[in-house]
């Protein structure tokens, strides 16, 4: 996609973006074939992940700070970079919740969510692909619009999943309240991708 200094900042964006991507298919993959006695080495992963997007993160800031003209504004630069890097640094939050409330088995609901999450980031990527030619582009707004659709279904399955563990009598108090935690912090990432969609769109607002 760089063909020049200013597309450098929308390749960032996309980096960025992969890591959060990466994050929640190694969540996914943890959640299928799930160990507690594994978390320990999944949260050093996980956290692998996470630094490695804060990196790209610093690197794409540094290069702001030396830079007078930018493609977008600064400031919607540091904010969608702020966002993407929140998709990342929520998924973690999930793995971490999962062993400070040392979650012994997975309900299948945390699974489906988990797909959501997978779907979500990888739309956000496909949105900010996109997003370098946001004043031409004929697709953007139908990818802002999925990421909306996605974001609404795993509310929907956020629903669910905190009524279905409520209503199962094998769970006692703990258990419950530490689901209904797991499952907000999972709902989080969703919420957090759509705010990436809500940066872009402000951003296409205000330039074209």
């Amino acid at each position: 996609m760089a063909g020049n200094k200013k597309e450098r900042y929308y390749d960032s964006f996309v980096e960025m973006s992969s890591f959060s991507c990466d994050a929640a298919l190694y969540l996914k993959e943890i959640l299928e074939d799930y160990n507690p006695d594994e978390l320990d080495a999944h949260i050093e992963k996980m956290h692998s992940i996470e630094h490695d997007g804060d990196v790209s993160r610093h690197t794409m800031t540094k290069l702001l700070a030396k830079e007078f003209i930018t493609p977008i504004e600064r400031e919607d630069i540091m904010a969608l970079a702020e966002q993407i890097d929140q998709v990342t640094d929520k998924i973690e939050d999930v793995l971490l919740r999962l062993y400070m409330f040392d979650v012994r088995e997975i309900r299948t609901d945390a699974i489906m969510i988990a797909d959501v999450i997978v779907t979500c980031t990888e739309a956000m990527r496909d949105a900010l692909t996109e997003f370098h030619n946001f004043k031409k582009s004929r697709t953007l707004a139908d990818k802002i619009i999925e990421i909306n659709r996605l974001e609404e279904e795993g509310d929907r399955m956020y629903q669910s999943a905190v009524r279905n563990a409520f209503t199962d009598g094998n769970l006692d108090a703990k258990t419950m309240f530490s689901w209904n935690t797991v499952y907000d912090y999972m709902e989080d990432v969703c919420d957090a991708t759509e705010d990436v969609a809500d940066v872009i769109e402000g951003v296409i607002m205000k330039n074209t």
